[in-house]
């Protein structure tokens, strides 16, 4: 279960990406963002009203607050970093770097979760961490061009950060922690509404794929949570960060942007991975 939970995570996680990195090419990047988080932050709330979750534990040692609030400041600065670098330079550089934020909860989980594999799994999950970068085609070929470099390594620090406090406030309840996280990024959205008193010409044709990448973000979030209280944390965060699969095979249906062969090898290996993580 927690391993379905998780590759749905990543699937719409990607989803949501391509069509963010897309839109930003036309609005401004903050804009896009402020308006899917405000749709996560309305789709979280009416999913407390409806499960009556409030009565979680908010403080203490096992509280999801605090975890929620960092994973949400976290959180919001890595998608300003993707979505600017998704913006500026080919989703085959900026997703796979990106996708190296997997690396930072998988080390908070073995080495201070204290989550142990078997070698069996420890070769799963190094394919399927090997796959997800490779299957996304990072273009070394045509050399790295800055800009877009700096700023998927930024999103790949902020996201690892963002998804180990995930995992620590879902210990208290997955679904107030996303939740934080969104009222988190829509104070941010305000504060920059009454700066610049717009929305960066964003309108009504615009508005069913904003509410598709909010309430898939905020799903993708909500899902992964509830898979790392399932199972392994580590095991979670592995394929939740396949996510640059699904961006790089909707550029490739929609944009046109050809597949390499190494992008071809990425796939079968994170097939594997994801074949010996699930049997394993």
């Amino acid at each position: 279960m927690a391993s379905l939970l998780a590759l749905i995570s990543s699937a719409l996680w990607g989803s949501a990406d391509y069509h963010a990195g897309k839109l930003s090419k036309k609005f401004p990047t903050i804009a896009v963002l402020a308006l899917t988080q405000a749709i996560g932050f309305v789709t979280g709330v009416v999913l407390v009203l409806v499960s009556r979750s409030w009565n979680a534990e908010p403080f203490g040692s096992d509280g999801y607050l605090l975890p929620g609030v960092l994973a949400g400041i976290f959180g919001y600065l890595g998608l300003i970093c993707l979505y600017a670098g998704l913006s500026t330079g080919r989703m085959g550089v900026v997703s796979p770097i990106s996708s190296l934020s997997a690396l930072i909860p998988l080390g908070y989980a073995l080495f201070i979760k204290g989550d142990e594999l078997s070698t069996i799994l420890g070769v799963g999950v190094a394919l399927a961490m090997l796959g997800g970068f490779l299957a996304s085609g990072p273009e070394v070929s045509q050399g790295l061009p800055l800009k877009p470099v700096l700023l998927a390594l930024g999103a790949a620090i902020f996201f690892g950060s963002c998804l180990v406090c995930m995992a620590i406030g879902s210990e208290s309840s997955a679904l107030m922690t996303m939740t934080t996280m969104r009222t988190t990024t829509l104070l941010f959205g305000i504060t920059l509404f009454l700066r610049y008193r717009h929305i960066g010409g964003l309108g009504k044709p615009e508005l069913p794929i904003l509410i598709f990448i909010g309430v898939a973000d905020f799903a993708a979030n909500l899902l992964l949570g509830v898979a790392t209280t399932k199972g392994l944390v580590s095991l979670a965060m592995v394929l939740g960060a396949l996510y640059p699969i699904a961006t790089s095979l909707l550029a490739y249906i929609f944009l046109h942007e050809r597949l390499h062969r190494v992008q071809y090898a990425g796939i079968i290996f994170a097939v594997v991975g994801v074949c010996i993580i699930s049997v394993f």
